[in-house]
Parts: C-alpha cells; structure tokens; sequence
C-alpha cells in the first residue's frame, strides 16, 4: 500500500502470459476424423462439422472397399464459446489445441465464427508440449512398438547377411 500501483499499459506493453495459456483453439486438420466427439460435448454447441462418406478402394486384393468421413467444414463461434476446454480435452485424436494468441477481437460479431483454415492458422502459435521427464518410465505403447520395428529388422538384416 505505500508503492504506487504499476498499469501495464496494453497494448504497447505485452501481457507475460504462461507457456501453456488458454487463448484460442487451434485446429490440425490432419488428425481429425470427423467423430464428431467435440461437437457433441461442447455445452454451448458452437462447433460446428460438416462432413461426408467417401469410398476407399481395398487395401488388398480380394478385400472389401472401406469408407471414411472426409471433412467439409469445421467452424467454432468464438462468440459462443465459453472457453471450457473440453473439446480439446475428448478429441481422440489431438486434432484441437491451445493457443496462446488471445488478440482476435472483431467489430462485427459474425466474424467470430473462424472456419478450418482460420483454426489451421492458430496451429502455427500452439507451443510445443513439455518434454518428458527423463526418469519416467517409457509409456507401454511405445517399447511395443519399438519391439515390433526390430522384430521387423531382423528377418531383413538375416535375409541382407545371408545372401
């Protein structure tokens, strides 16, 4: 009470915000797979996904066509979203993250409704995770699957000695 209150005075001067800071969801197109998980969850049902079925040819000879749903649009109402998180947090599949970029104020209220390609961009500001603790016991998926690719390099390396 007896030092003068500081102002930062914003925006000349940038707020310090934590590494990992909630401001916008980030979309990677890539992972999604049009389970619609997020928009079913979302409380305030902004998230919006259109979508539709496209036939795969077999992957082996003999075998069935497959099908999958192939993204048309996906869309977030930044002007109804209530910034829960838990859209990033049921996604399977990592296809939505935290950004840090909270500066995406519009003056007309329609254009808080960012399409894909908006939601890709913010992708570019989403920080890299943590590293991983280096006495941390490897996760069981992966000694899996580093056992598999070696049992895989054996048969080759004999077949490579051998000939």
């Amino acid at each position: 009470m007896t030092r003068r209150s500081v102002t930062a005075h914003y925006p000349d001067v940038q707020p310090e915000l934590p590494a990992r800071s909630r401001g916008v969801i980030g979309l990677f197109e890539e992972n999604c797979t049009v389970c619609m998980l997020c928009a079913r969850e979302c409380p305030d049902w902004c998230i919006y996904i259109d979508s539709h079925k496209e036939t795969l040819p077999p992957a082996a000879p003999g075998g069935r066509e497959r099908s999958r749903n192939v993204l048309d649009r996906f869309a977030i109402d930044f002007s109804l979203c209530m910034y829960c998180g838990i859209c990033v947090e049921v996604c399977p599949f990592d296809a939505l993250f935290w950004s840090p970029e909270f500066e995406y104020a519009e003056t007309d209220i329609r254009d808080l409704t960012h399409e894909r390609d908006r939601l890709r961009a913010w992708m570019w500001t989403v920080p890299a995770p943590p590293p991983l603790d280096p006495a941390a016991e490897e996760p069981k998926e992966v000694a899996a699957a580093r056992k598999a690719a070696e049992k895989r390099q054996r048969p080759r390396r004999e077949q490579d000695g051998g000939a």
